[in-house]
């Protein structure tokens, strides 16, 4: 253990719970938004920071807080149950290495990105729970899953899309040479719809509460029927999320078949949730613990943990450490926010950091928030969360697909 690591958490002590931080310096927007948390009346015990940490909206990205009786919508985020899928293949990277750009190209034309959906709509068990429903049964998931089922015309064409922004396919290598595929996306529209639903009813009802805090931290008791509805509906984002990345992986092993002209197969799967609310138990009690920008990591648990598209990206194994509510960080965090990128960072610098990785975008200026000098250092980053999570894999960019 680094002796960074061995220091942390430093204890920021505010008028409401503490604040425990592992980010090493947190910039003051994240640091008032980690306050303000604190203050909340259901917060519980601490507020946990990882070192991806920067300012989000209402709860920084990279925050982790257990509220006892509440549920906070902008705590788990607008991006319900965005995450990570990674999958070891039985592919050596450098046989195929020819290949690369051939393949990424490919995915590109087959996966919709940035606010493409299908043309046609998808198939799949997530959606098959409220899009066969009939009489009596489609008129019960009106009243427990409202938003979904306003947008059921909707969400089979969003089923194994990738988005924009941060999201992605990347085909990497690890230390012994094996390709692996890492997918990088969320809920989609839907997931963004649920979160301002019952932010805005949140909102509504702490304004009748006379509630002191600004609006952005907005919660909902969970005796109240909303509250119920927004964990159920948020479950459901969860599920269309994580088939979503499994949808497009499947697309992506097909592809690469095709391509390489050989049998790809997946020799280890890694899944991870970074943006959601679960129930778990801290420090004996049973409380709902809000993930915004970072990942469940219990003892023995495989975990992603991605860089940037220059730099490496890690599969951990967590630790189960108590004083992060057994959590670790998402990623490597961004150290630039988006509007300084585009302003610092022309074409001609991006290419430079990313040097001779594949990268294959729709347009190139779209992405420019995404370069490398946009981001921590993820091996800081990893220093900084040595008592949460150990690296099991080390992964080098090779091809990366964007929005």
């Amino acid at each position: 253990m680094s002796d960074t690591a061995k220091t942390l958490p430093e204890i920021r002590q505010t008028d409401g719970i503490p604040i425990h931080l592992y980010a090493g310096n947190l910039e003051e927007g994240a640091q008032q938004q980690a306050e303000w948390c604190a203050r909340l009346p259901h917060a519980f015990h601490h507020i946990a920071i990882m070192p991806d940490a920067h300012q989000g909206y209402a709860m920084p990205v990279g925050g982790v807080m257990a509220m006892k009786g509440a549920v906070m919508p902008n705590a788990v985020g607008v991006d319900i149950g965005c995450g990570m899928v990674a999958a070891q293949t039985s592919v050596d990277a450098w046989a195929v290495h020819k290949d690369l750009e051939k393949a990424a190209r490919e995915i590109l034309h087959r996966i919709p990105v940035g606010f493409d959906w299908h043309e046609k709509p998808q198939q799949g068990e997530v959606l098959d729970r409220v899009l066969k429903a009939k009489g009596k049964e489609k008129n019960r998931l009106k009243e427990r899953l409202p938003v979904v089922m306003e947008h059921e015309d909707e969400i089979a064409y969003q089923l194994g899309t990738l988005g924009g922004g941060n999201h992605f396919i990347e085909l990497q290598r690890d230390e012994e040479n094996r390709l692996w595929v890492m997918l990088h996306s969320g809920s989609r529209n839907i997931g963004l719809q649920i979160a301002t639903h019952y932010h805005n009813v949140a909102k509504d009802y702490c304004a009748a509460q006379k509630s002191p805090l600004p609006k952005d931290y907005a919660y909902l008791p969970l005796e109240l029927p909303e509250a119920q509805q927004y964990l159920e509906e948020m479950q459901w984002a969860m599920d269309f999320a994580m088939q979503n990345r499994l949808r497009m992986l499947e697309r992506v092993f097909e592809t690469l078949r095709e391509v390489f002209s050989r049998p790809v197969e997946k020799t280890l799967e890694v899944r991870t949730h970074h943006n959601y609310a679960a129930w778990e138990t801290h420090f004996g009690e049973r409380v709902l613990v809000h993930r915004k920008g970072a990942v469940r990591a219990l003892a023995g648990e495989l975990v992603t943990i991605p860089g940037s598209m220059g730099t490496l990206s890690y599969i951990g194994r967590g630790k189960g450490y108590a004083d992060s509510f057994a959590s670790c960080s998402h990623g490597a965090g961004r150290i630039m926010s988006r509007k300084q990128a585009l302003r610092e960072i022309s074409e001609k610098e991006f290419k430079r950091q990313v040097k001779d990785i594949i990268v294959v975008t729709p347009k190139l200026n779209r992405i420019l928030d995404e370069a490398p000098a946009a981001y921590k250092n993820i091996e800081d980053v990893m220093k900084l969360q040595e008592p949460m999570v150990v690296p099991e894999f080390r992964l080098s960019p090779l091809a990366v697909v964007k929005g």
